[in-house]
């Protein structure tokens, strides 16, 4: 599987939007991941088309001129294949030119953790991760336990 990677534009966004439902776990605020997507600098994606589907999609947002937050996105069906890795190397040479810090926010199984670990997100330990997600994602406090927060400066 070769995925073709593209970037996303402002008239794009309701791939950002589709996709947000595999990137974030169920919260009261998903729209902040797509509401007006590509209408500023602050925002830069791609997204992976397979055999004419959109697999995946990685992009990050700046959210009051803090630390962009990355968001990756895989359907079901193309995961395990390499796909967010192809996404992850391209989408890091890209958002080089413009921040080489970011942050993730995902589940806090030790897969997830070690696919960020291998493109130098640190792990922050559990205090630092409560704080930046109530900062952040505001997610539910039953969330928070099982969550964790990344970054790579």
């Amino acid at each position: 599987m070769t995925p073709t990677l593209y970037f996303l534009r402002s008239s794009e966004s309701k791939i950002v939007k589709d996709m947000t439902k595999y990137a974030h776990k169920k919260s009261d605020n998903l729209n902040k991941y797509y509401d007006f997507y590509g209408l500023t600098a602050k925002d830069l994606g791609l997204y992976a088309l397979v055999d004419g589907i959109i697999a995946g999609a990685i992009w990050s947002r700046k959210f009051d001129g803090e630390t962009p937050i990355l968001s990756l996105a895989v359907l079901p069906e193309f995961r395990a294949k390499g796909l967010a890795t192809a996404m992850m190397k391209q989408f890091l040479v890209e958002a080089g030119a413009v921040s080489q810090e970011m942050q993730v926010q995902t589940y806090a199984d030790e897969r997830t953790v070690n696919f960020y670990k291998k493109f130098d997100f640190i792990h922050h330990t559990k205090e630092q991760s409560t704080l930046l997600l109530k900062k952040y994602w505001k997610i539910p406090s039953k969330q928070i336990k099982n969550s964790v927060v990344l970054e790579r400066f």
